[in-house]
């Protein structure tokens, strides 16, 4: 008596692709990770895209990115309560934090911030 694995072949393509799909979703993931010790990163929602910081990709001396946190668990991880926040990372570690204005709109300036990348470059010195 001969048995048919078909069920079992079929399951096992299902759990493959599945695994692909998990693994496709972390390779495309947003990361605030960077290359320089200083990281300045602006989290949005896309839905509040009108507030962008227009000028975070000028700041000096850094590595700037902005991560939307619509996707994936960025609200929870950073604790991210208004957007657009902005978090100065050194070495990966928190050392500012940034918040928008009840009207989701950024008051720190980029001097502000600039003036604060400024200090931290001073003090590793």
């Amino acid at each position: 008596m001969k048995k048919d694995y078909t069920t079992w072949k079929l399951m096992t393509g299902y759990l493959l692709i599945i695994l692909f799909m998990l693994m496709s979703s972390n390779a495309n993931a947003q990361s605030y990770t960077c290359d320089e010790d200083i990281c300045v990163v602006e989290f949005n929602a896309s839905w509040n895209s009108a507030n962008n910081v227009e000028w975070i990709n000028k700041l000096s001396d850094c590595e700037s990115k902005r991560i939307l946190i619509d996707k994936g668990s960025w609200q929870k991880d950073f604790s991210i309560i208004v957007t657009p926040t902005i978090i100065i990372f050194v070495n990966g570690e928190e050392e500012k934090r940034y918040q928008a204005n009840i009207m989701m709109k950024m008051e720190s300036t980029k001097e502000d911030i600039q003036g604060k990348i400024d200090e931290i470059m001073m003090d590793s010195f």
